[in-house]
This record gives C-alpha cells, sequence and structure tokens, in this order.
C-alpha cells in the first residue's frame, strides 16, 4: 500500500496535501479597510486548456464580429498624429466651420453666462488650462472622452443646461426670465435623472463651472461613488454612524483648491470645538477628544485643521456641511455626481458574527448622511449616473422633494444633426460617406445616445 502512494506521488507531483489551519477573526474589531476586489488568478489546473485550441461558438460569431469591427475602427497612435496635423490646417479654413442648414457650428460667445436660445445646437468652446483651473476635482468621464475621441475641448449647447441655469440664477437675481422668454418654476433642489448616456453628467459640471464663473462657492463632489467605496471604515461609538477619513481628507483637499481665496473672505459661525474620531487605520488619539476652533477662524483656517489632522478629517467635514448652510454673503451651491450612490448599499460590511456580515447602507456613512438631504433651504443638484450600475431607484427617494427630480432628454434630431456635423468637422468619419440619409440611420439606431453615436459613426460607409 506504501509503495502505491508513494509511486502515485511520484506521478502527480502536485500532489502535496496541506493541513488547512484555520484563523479565527473576532468580530468585536471597531474600524475595518474596505474589501479588496477579487483575484483575477484562474482556479484550478490549466494546463489542459492551454494546449487545446479555444472552440468558437457560433451563436457569439456574430458578436465577436461586431466587436471586432469596432475595435478595428479605433486609431493607432500614427493615425491620431496625422488627424491631428489635419486639424491644425483645418483651422485656416473657416468654411468648415458650417453646421445643419449652413449655420455656424461653433458660437462665437465666450462665456456660459452670456449663451442663450440661438445658441442652442451649436459648440461652445473650452480651454483647456481654463477647465482645470475652473473644475480642479476633475472632469466626468464623459467630457474626457469626448474631447479624446474629437480631439478639441468642445460641448454641444443643449437647451436642458440653459434651463438649468437660468433656473439657479432666477433664485439669486429673481426678475430674470429663462433663456427662452417663459417664466419656469423655481427650485432650489434638484435630482437630473434619465437614461444613459444623455449628458447628465456634463450638464452638472458646465453648471458648476457657470457658477464659478459667477463668483459662487460652490461644493463640487465630481464622484460620488467615492463616498461609499475604499479606504478605511470606522464606526464612531457617539454618533451610530461610520466614519470615511480618506474620503473627507480628499474631500476638503478639493473643495479648498478652487475655494480658497471665498474660504479666507468668510468667517466661521459655529466655535465649538471639533470632535476627533479615528484616523486612517492609527485609531484614536489617546487623552485628547476634540480640537479647538478659535473664533477668528475663517472657513478656509477650518478645512485646514481637517487636512492637517486625520482624526478632524470627518468632523471638520460636518461642521462644513453646517458652516455653508450659514453663509449669506455670497451664493453657496451643492453639485453631487453620481448621486443615486448614495441611496444604496456602499462597499463596506459589518461583522454580526463569526461567519457573517451585515451590508453597511451609505445612509449609515456619517458624511452621506451630512450631505445627501435635500430638505433644505440651500441650493443643491445632484445627477444620477447609470455607469455605476446602481440600478433604478424608486420614485420618491427619502429625504428629496417630490417635484425636484428632473429627466434630461438624449439627443433630439436637430442636437443629432449638429453633433454629426461637428463630428464630421473633427474627421471622426470619412467626408464622402457623409449624407443625411446615413448620419440619420445613425440617430434612430442609437435612439439619440451620444456615446454610440460616436461609436457607429466612424463605422459609416
Amino acid at each position: 500500500m506504501l509503495w502505491f502512494l508513494a509511486r502515485s506521488s511520484l506521478k502527480n507531483p502536485k500532489w502535496n496535501p496541506k493541513p488547512i489551519i484555520a484563523i479565527p477573526q473576532s468580530p468585536l474589531h471597531n474600524h475595518f479597510s474596505s474589501k479588496s476586489g477579487k483575484s483575477s488568478a484562474p482556479k484550478g489546473n490549466n494546463n489542459k486548456a492551454d494546449n487545446q485550441k479555444p472552440k468558437k461558438n457560433p451563436k457569439r460569431s456574430g458578436l465577436d464580429d461586431s466587436k471586432n469591427a469596432v475595435s478595428d475602427t479605433k486609431e493607432t497612435t500614427d493615425e491620431r498624429v496625422l488627424r491631428a496635423r489635419l486639424l491644425a490646417q483645418d483651422e485656416k479654413n473657416p468654411s468648415l466651420n458650417a453646421g445643419p442648414n449652413g449655420r455656424p457650428l461653433f458660437t462665437n460667445i465666450s462665456s456660459l453666462s452670456r449663451l442663450s436660445r440661438k445658441d442652442t445646437c451649436s459648440y461652445f468652446k473650452f480651454g483647456e488650462k481654463e477647465l482645470n483651473q475652473m473644475l480642479p476635482e476633475g472632469l466626468p468621464m464623459g467630457m474626457v472622452k469626448e474631447f479624446e475621441e474629437s480631439m478639441r475641448s468642445a460641448l454641444l449647447v443643449r437647451q436642458s443646461f440653459l434651463d438649468l441655469r437660468d433656473n439657479f440664477r432666477r433664485i439669486v437675481d429673481p426678475p430674470l426670465l429663462s433663456s427662452d422668454g417663459k417664466g419656469l418654476k423655481v427650485r432650489k433642489q434638484i435630482v437630473l435623472d434619465g437614461p444613459s448616456n444623455c449628458g447628465k453628467s456634463i450638464t452638472l459640471a458646465m453648471l458648476v463651472h457657470w457658477a464659478r464663473e459667477e463668483g459662487w462657492l460652490v461644493f463640487y463632489v465630481p464622484r460620488g461613488r467615492e463616498w461609499t467605496h475604499g479606504g478605511y471604515f470606522y464606526k464612531n461609538p457617539i454618533t451610530g454612524l461610520w466614519d470615511t477619513p480618506i474620503q473627507a481628507e480628499n474631500a476638503l483637499k478639493d473643495f479648498v483648491k478652487y475655494n480658497e481665496s471665498l474660504l479666507k473672505q468668510l468667517p466661521c459661525h459655529i466655535f465649538d470645538p471639533v470632535p476627533l474620531g479615528e484616523g486612517a487605520g492609527i485609531g484614536l488619539l489617546k487623552g485628547v477628544d476634540s480640537v479647538p476652533v478659535p473664533e477668528s477662524s475663517t472657513l478656509y483656517d477650518l478645512v485646514q485643521i481637517g487636512i492637517k489632522q486625520t482624526h478632524a478629517a470627518v468632523g471638520v467635514v460636518l461642521r462644513l456641511r453646517k458652516e455653508l448652510s450659514l453663509v449669506k454673503d455670497i451664493p453657496v451651491l451643492f453639485a453631487i455626481d453620481q448621486y443615486n450612490n448614495w441611496f444604496t448599499f456602499s462597499e463596506y460590511e459589518e461583522p454580526v458574527t463569526m461567519r457573517s456580515c451585515r451590508p453597511v447602507h451609505a445612509r449609515e456613512l456619517a458624511m452621506v448622511n451630512a450631505f445627501r438631504s435635500m430638505m433644505h433651504n440651500s441650493m443643491m443638484v445632484g445627477a444620477f449616473s447609470h455607469s455605476t450600475a446602481v440600478g433604478k431607484l424608486r420614485k420618491d427617494l427619502p429625504d428629496v422633494p417630490l417635484d425636484a427630480r428632473i429627466n434630461l432628454p438624449r439627443y433630439g434630431l436637430d442636437e443629432a444633426a449638429a453633433v454629426c456635423h461637428y463630428y464630421l468637422r473633427q474627421r471622426l468619419l470619412p467626408r464622402e460617406a457623409f449624407s443625411e440619409e446615413s448620419w440619420k440611420k445613425i440617430y434612430y439606431l442609437s435612439n439619440g445616445n451620444g456615446t454610440e453615436m460616436r461609436v457607429l459613426l466612424p463605422l459609416m460607409q
């Protein structure tokens, strides 16, 4: 028998049984780090799979062919260099800047504040340096992709953006009419919803850009999902909510990037000491439970306390939310992208027993709990993002007014015409294959989905 086992082990050298040792983990830890992503290493022995030829599934052959066709349209580095050179030459020919029916493809207006109804269905040019200055927190991925594919920093002027801009402008300047001359209901709290790839995040970023042009103080969160994913999380024994110090520190750093000069001019109204929590991975401070706020402090000084002391980061963010609601000298706007991530479960889990965990809802996070509600008198916009795969939420959201939700439409026919002529101008598709019939086919095929139109137009033959 022993000879048989020895012979079997020599034939199969990978057979090496090892004892499994269970490592107990106490469920009573008071700090946790977010769970890591799934391992990408393949399971089992793949030697046989490596020697076998992959079998082609006839049911997927059509899908694979379509994916290959789309991948074949992606430009190589040499093609992009050549295209950039040709676009530079095209700048010398103003006749190429003609849109549908001979209309100008680009508006000559240089400020988002001066755009009117007659500028719709035309493109507004941004400067790359200007965008980085006005939106230092980061650009939405849809905007970045649009700029990369078109090789120009320009966006379509849509009536939906003008209506949103005029709504908040009318709050500060009540006699002002909307861009189409009609009186509309004023809303201080708005949720931007709509189908996928209809431009919600881009519209919100343009609103933030406009508000900062006007001198407003804007608390802009371009990636709300990050508030519910990643980093360390601790349960605060006093509030019963979960603190996320890394997200708090990042939010404070982003907030001060553009607003530093304004924050230095605004005094604090609340001088109670800021409570200290646990630092990122280092636990509580011994013998200290708060940090004082001097009476001469400004909002900039308050933010610096949270940036310099990781134990105070969450407390400062919560205090900042209260302070911003007390600012009366300048308009204050809260702009939250990926807002729908704050109405579902976070990535975090709380151990309940030795073998089970409870998912932590976003409302249980201290920062989300402080900023999510729209039941206040401050101006606030939240944009849903379907790219984060949260799922469809119910219409009546908690802590959100019933009439706050606005559905943004996808491209209409006039907007699609301008978009197709713009991509033609930017050499995304061959000019000899372009016709009204062909771009309309693309429009109806994509149902006005901007991303799909940008992918399908280069396939036009």
